[in-house]
């Protein structure tokens, strides 16, 4: 069982930056790969970026690709996402979960994910 705490969403201009940060709390976090999704009101969530246990794979969806970063402290049990030249259409809120399955390919759908936290809201002002 794990239990996952996003913080660090808000408020942020375009061509702004926000870094979000997810807490993992239970047992084997470093054994989990790690995922962010994002889902806009009327939206099906969306797959943002993935990272694997020794943080030595990741993968981006191609919205994202060249301005965020996914990141993961396995000694603090944390996963970040760094949003850098953030825009409108960024605007949602933006979930960590986190993937069991011990396969070597990284999640990218919903369904592939054991855990998730709560969300926190990310809104790109224009």
């Amino acid at each position: 069982q794990v239990q996952l705490v996003e913080s660090g969403g808000g408020l942020v201009q375009a061509g702004g930056s926000l870094r979000l940060s997810c807490a993992a709390s239970g047992r084997a976090f470093s054994s989990y790969a790690m995922g962010w999704f994002r889902q806009a009101p009327g939206k099906e969530r969306e797959f943002v970026a993935a990272i694997d246990w020794s943080a030595g794979r990741r993968d981006y969806g191609d919205s994202v690709k060249g301005r965020f970063i996914i990141s993961r402290d396995n000694a603090k049990n944390t996963v970040d996402l760094q949003m850098n030249s953030l825009e409108p259409e960024d605007t949602a809120v933006y979930y960590c979960a986190a993937d069991g399955r011990k396969v070597w390919a990284l999640g990218h759908v919903h369904s592939d994910y054991d855990y998730w936290g709560q969300g926190t809201q990310v809104t790109v002002s224009s």
